[in-house]
């Protein structure tokens, strides 16, 4: 008994049948930069809110450090734990934000290995947004901070003289410059290999930048060759910015200098990094 073998037909849709599966209507518009960025910047912070372990960072380490370094150098250098944390307070809180800056570098090439930004690559958005929307997402991160530190503080006995707008003003400067410092750390994402030597070329970096300041102690008490690289250290500019509105007697000079710091960070490690980002 035989059997027919029938041809197979190629199935061709009718301009019908094609517009019914095809959404009808115009393409929705292109999303402009600000919106993309914010988008990127609301997928920072749902990373966080699937993995809150992320943020021991931002609450239990800046607990440590302020707790560690007031009652380990308060009687030392002050006289008393009390005494010494209204100098130390402010700088303690830089030294812990901008620790923690260094996250953004390493989330990025994290991404990278894992192919993430490639699928953003094709997206038809704004090239940079990517990148901005994640330091966007990063600036909630070094809010908690610093409102962890201040909290910590008015607790042990700090009471910032410029009441609570000299101890937003100084947050709010605290932040403004960690946002363009992260642009240092997105190009390290960007060139270096791994997280781990992201994070220790960060950390090689932080250290004399926290430490070699005037964080801890006066800078006139240090011998004049430190003295030289301490006042040109923009974290010093940053600390006594910070300090002098939290005390109420903004430093119009240390702010000042430290605005065109942060421009400056910000016009060429953006740059640099944004010209990585479209060879890689």
């Amino acid at each position: 008994m035989s059997t027919a073998t029938v041809p197979a037909v190629d199935y061709v849709p009718s301009a019908e049948v094609l517009g019914t599966v095809l959404a009808p209507g115009n393409r929705p518009p292109r999303p402009n930069a600000l919106s993309a960025s914010l988008t990127f910047g609301w997928r920072a912070m749902l990373k966080i809110k699937h993995v809150p372990e992320q943020l021991f960072d931002v609450t239990a380490f800046p607990i440590i450090m302020t707790l560690m370094f007031t009652y380990l150098f308060g009687g030392a250098l002050a006289g008393s734990p009390r005494e010494y944390l209204q100098y130390l307070l402010p700088g303690i809180m830089v030294t812990s934000v901008v620790m923690i800056t260094m996250y953004t570098g390493v989330g990025l090439n994290t991404d990278i290995e894992k192919g993430v930004f490639d699928r953003f690559r094709t997206l038809p958005v704004w090239r940079p947004s990517a990148l901005v929307g994640m330091i966007f997402g990063d600036l909630l991160r070094y809010v908690l901070a610093a409102l962890v530190i201040l909290t910590v503080g008015l607790v042990l006995g700090f009471r910032p003289g410029g009441g609570v707008l000299g101890a937003l003003g100084g947050i709010a400067l605290l932040v403004l410059f960690s946002f363009a410092f992260s642009w240092v750390w997105t190009w390290f994402g960007l060139i270096l290999r791994s997280e781990k030597s992201v994070m220790g070329v960060s950390m090689l970096v932080l250290f004399p930048l926290t430490f070699l300041s005037n964080v801890f102690v006066d800078p006139t008490t240090m011998p004049g060759w430190l003295q030289a690289f301490v006042d040109v250290n923009p974290i010093t500019h940053l600390v006594a910015g910070v300090r002098s509105i939290m005390a109420g007697d903004p430093d119009v000079g240390a702010v000042t200098i430290l605005l065109l710091e942060s421009l400056a960070s910000v016009l060429i490690f953006g740059y640099l990094t944004m010209r990585r980002y479209n060879r890689r």
